[in-house]
Order: C-alpha cells, then structure tokens, then sequence
C-alpha cells in the first residue's frame, strides 16, 4: 500500500505512520496532564496543540496529496505558468486513459505506451462513445481472438482458401485490407474497412509492406491484425480495377449472378472489392443492398481502396439501424475508430513525446498550421504563403504585427502561442518565424513557430518517412486550434483525432490564382470522401448522395465529396 504525504501549514509534510505518533504523542501529553494538575489552562494548551491533527483526520481540508508514482510519470501538457494547459494535473490524472470504455484494459501499457498516454495530449474528446459501440468492440475483439491468425478457425479457414472453392458453413469471416497511397488514404481506408468488418461480421487483417512496418501497435488484445506471410494470396500487383477477381467484374463475365439464391457452394474461393476512385466516382458498385447480400456469401474478402467509405456505408437501409446504434453522433465516426485503432508504436511515441515537451509543452496555446501543395492543383508560394496570412488574421487566430512593442502586460503575464508547421516545405515556417521574430505582435503575445522537419518530396515508399508522417499528425493533433490545406487526408486524420472543426484553406477556382474566401471552418470533425458512389441500386438512375440522409451532405472542401454531420 502507497504512503502518502500531507503537509501541515505549520511543518514540513508527514507521512500517515508519522501522523499517528504525533497524535499518540499528543494523547499521552493530555493524558500526563489530566493526572496530574488539572488546570484549565493546561487542559486547553494540550486541545489547542491536538486540534489541527484532529481536524485533519476527520475531515479537514488541508494542502493537496503529492501524486502517486504512476500518476507522476503519467505525460501532462504544462503551460508556461506551471498550470496545466488543458486540465488541472488532478484532473488529469482522473482522465479515463481507457477513453470512456473505448480502449480495452488488457494490453501491457509498456509494449505500446502512447495507447493510453497520447489523449493526455489533447483538448478533452467533444464525443463520448455510445455503451453500444463499446459492447461491440469487445464482442469484435473475442471474434478475432477465437478466428484470427494461428487459431484452430484460421486454419481451417486456410484449407478452405488452398480448395479455390467457397464453403457455406464457415464460422469465420474475413476481410483482407491490401494498402494503397500515402499514409493518410491508408489509415482512412483501414478504418473505414474496419467499420465494414464490425457491419458484416468479418476479421479484419492487414496486408503490412516494409514502410509500413513498426508504424502502428496491435490494436486487438491477444491477437494480430498481421496477415501472416504465408498467406495464399500474395501477389497484391495483380488487384486493380481491370482484375478478374473483382466482384463488378465477375458479374460482367458471368462467373457469378447477382441472385439473391445464389449458392454459398458455387462461389470462388474469395472476391476482391476494389473501392477505389476513378474519375472522381468510387470503382466497383458494392453500396447497393442485393450486391451485399452476394458479397455476404463469401467467406474470403480482399479489398483496396483508397478512399474514406464512411459516407457510402452510411447511405445504405440495410446498414442504418447498426450505425445509429454504434454512432448516435454522426460526426465522432472516424475520431472513436481513429483513437481505437491507431496507437503509434514506442519508436514512434518517443519521437512525439519528445519534440512535444521540448517545444509545445509550455505554451498557452497551440496552433497547428498543415500545407501541402497537390500537382493537380499548383499554387505560387507567394499566392499561399498570403492566402495562409489572410485566412488567420480573418479568423483571429495569429495576431497582426505591430513596429510598436504593446506594454499592456507584464512579461510574467505574456501568453505564448505555439504553431506547428506540418509540410514538405521549409518556406512557409521561415517566413512566419521571421515575421514574429522581426516585429512584436499588437496584442503583445510571443508567438513562437516550430516546425519538425520538411522533406521536400513524399516518400510513401520509405518506412522512416512515414514514422516521421505519423509523429507529425499526432502532433499536430495536440493542437487547440487547426488549419489544414484542402482535400488533403494528412489533415483530416490530424484533426480527426483531435476531433476539432479545422479552417480549411480552399483551393482557388478555376482559372482563378487566390482564393476568396482564403479558408473556411468545417461544420464537422469527420474526413471527407472525395470521390462519392454511384447508386443507382434499384432506380437505375444517377442520383445525388448528398442529398438522401440529413447526415450526409458535400464537404466544404470538394463540393461533390461527401461527409458526415450530426
């Protein structure tokens, strides 16, 4: 059992054994005095000396416990004032670490320590996920031990696959993920085939490649989301748009039928599902509720994609009820299934940890800045660098300079912002630094720039490149207030995770240099899909998807893109 220390307000701090000798010290000076002379004036002496240490035991409010030695290693944003900067250290300490249920209590918090550290970080979750949702997540996490690699099931489920046909009476499920694009498409397709798995009861497994290794902790106790290497299906080259596995076209060839009585017996070992985009529309069209009835059949399913599919899941009636349950805010969908599943391992974390401390840590504010500059879409550095300008002066969230140095307030009462600067480019970062460092603020604030490191090129190809990618989004998902660039994913995962309303710079129109607005505020925390699903399931007719459910509607930074909305 733990001593704790108290500090009485006329010594030093005693521990709960100390307590009880002066208390027994205190009891024998009464009673010495009780046989001998028994004046009042004793009497009272000795009560007066006993008073305080009574009152404390029973009762009385005195300085704060020291923390205990788990609580003081536990990571807490300090401000520069010594007070914490999100929540009291009390406070902080009381912080649900398992995230209100979201996380399971059975992993080795030293094999994976950001899993319960990093939202110590953050701005407290706006969201609290549904009793449902977490009910469901353990329920998924005992299928996936019972079916997952190595398991008796698994086995069984391999000998399946190595017959090349399909069996009706299997008790697991499964669906492969095959990674495509940069890290952020990869993490949004990963939780958007994971909520797919939890709607139609499969096992998620991942396909990892060497850049991608040692990025992301387990997220399933006692299990693996690894596809084992030994796995029949290896050659993942050979799943694209034209690949003969894949379900649209099976159907064109004939070797299957979209009919409902279709024998579980007479289908191929496994179907691939591309939901990939192409012209700006989502690749296969699997969002209809009779191609889901087939695809349910399947007991093997390879799928790619490189899109966040959220939306179109939300779009279809066999799906609604089960979504309503597991999301009652619409919006928190990507922020739960993000916070639950992606913990970056401790080569990582400790990269995170360290830059976070060292230069955010002691702030009052962070504001977090990410551009990226798409060659779809090119725009000067001058015409950005103004338009980033523009867009945080409009919303106040950099203060205008000023050639006179304010003398409002005192320098122990100047509060310090911190940006973080996420992008491939140094330029950006430089010239803000020197506009902050060359003149004082007119609000008389000190505004300090970081930014941890600008690799001029993506390289997804590169596995210490994306460990420096995932810092970057965690960090910048510690921030109280976002800006991001548009259509980009690194951002939506970074303010996902934070579940803050980011400004959005807005590509400009076309023909157009600069864009008017320079940026708006989203009106939701989830990332948008950019390319939105055909469905014209049973109408067979184009309609538009941002008009079917108040919940979905176009983003505010690709106007045909869908998103969710509570």
């Amino acid at each position: 059992m733990e001593v704790k220390r108290v500090r009485s307000p006329r010594g030093p701090s005693l521990d709960r054994e100390e307590l009880l000798e002066v208390i027994a010290m205190e009891e024998h000076k009464k009673k010495a005095a009780w046989r001998g002379a028994a004046r009042p004036e004793i009497l009272l002496i000795g009560f007066l000396m006993a008073l305080p240490l009574i009152l404390f035991l029973f009762g009385g409010r005195w300085p704060s416990f020291t923390l205990s030695d788990n609580s003081s290693q536990t990571p807490h944003p300090v401000s520069r004032t010594g007070t914490a900067n999100i929540s009291t250290a009390t406070s902080a300490i009381r912080q649900d670490k398992l995230l209100g249920g979201l996380l399971s209590s059975a992993f080795d918090e030293q094999s994976c320590q950001s899993r319960y550290k990093s939202s110590l970080y953050r701005r407290k979750s706006p969201f609290s996920p549904s009793s449902y949702l977490i009910k469901r997540l353990r329920k998924y996490e005992a299928y996936h031990r019972k079916c997952g690699p190595n398991s008796r099931l698994y086995k069984k489920a391999i000998k399946q696959l190595n017959s090349g046909r399909n069996i009706a009476t299997m008790e697991c499920k499964y669906v492969v993920w095959i990674p495509c694009n940069g890290l952020g498409n990869r993490m949004l397709t990963l939780a958007s085939t994971f909520l797919y798995a939890l709607l139609t009861n499969r096992v998620l497994l991942i396909h990892t490649t060497k850049e991608s290794e040692n990025l992301f902790c387990e997220p399933f106790p006692r299990s693996s989301w690894v596809l084992p290497s030994d796995f029949p299906v290896r050659e993942t080259y050979l799943f694209h748009k034209d690949a003969p596995q894949s379900y649209v076209n099976m159907l064109r060839n004939k070797v299957i039928r979209n009919d409902l009585n279709v024998s579980a017996a007479s289908l191929p070992a496994y179907i691939y599902l591309h939901v990939e985009q192409f012209r700006l529309k989502l690749e296969d069209n699997v969002f209809c509720r009779d191609d889901q009835l087939v695809l349910g059949k399947f007991n093997w399913m390879v799928l790619k994609s490189d899109s966040y599919f959220v939306p179109a899941l939300f779009l279809m009636p066999s799906f609604e009820d089960e979504l309503s349950k597991l999301f009652p805010e619409k919006e928190s969908v990507f922020h739960h299934l993000g916070r639950y599943l992606f913990h970056p391992t401790n080569p990582v974390w400790g990269i995170i940890k360290r830059y976070y401390e060292a230069y955010l840590a002691k702030a009052d504010e962070r504001l977090g800045l990410q551009v990226r500059i798409f060659p779809e879409a090119p725009i000067t550095f001058e015409n950005m660098y103004d338009q980033i300008l523009r867009c945080t002066k409009k919303e106040s969230l950099l203060p205008e300079v000023s050639p006179i140095q304010s003398s409002n307030s005192s320098s122990d009462e100047t509060k310090v912002k911190a940006v973080l600067v996420t992008s491939l480019y140094a330029g950006y970062y430089e010239k803000i630094k020197s506009m902050y460092y060359e003149n004082p603020t007119a609000t008389g604030e000190i505004i300090a720039v970081y930014q941890p490191s600008h690799e001029e090129e993506q390289h997804t190809e590169a596995q210490n490149h994306n460990q420096k990618a995932l810092a970057e989004m965690y960090l910048l998902s510690y921030s109280d207030k976002i800006v991001i660039s548009a259509w980009s994913t690194f951002g939506y995962i970074a303010h996902g995770l934070a579940g803050v309303k980011p400004w959005i710079l807005l590509r400009p129109g076309w023909m157009r240099k600069t864009a008017d607005p320079p940026c708006v505020q989203a009106q939701s925390v989830e990332p948008c899909l950019h390319s939105p699903p055909i469905l014209d399931c049973g109408a067979k007719r184009d309609v538009d998807p941002g008009s079917i459910v108040p919940y979905v509607k176009h983003c505010e930074d690709v106007s045909f893109g869908l998103k969710l909305f509570s």
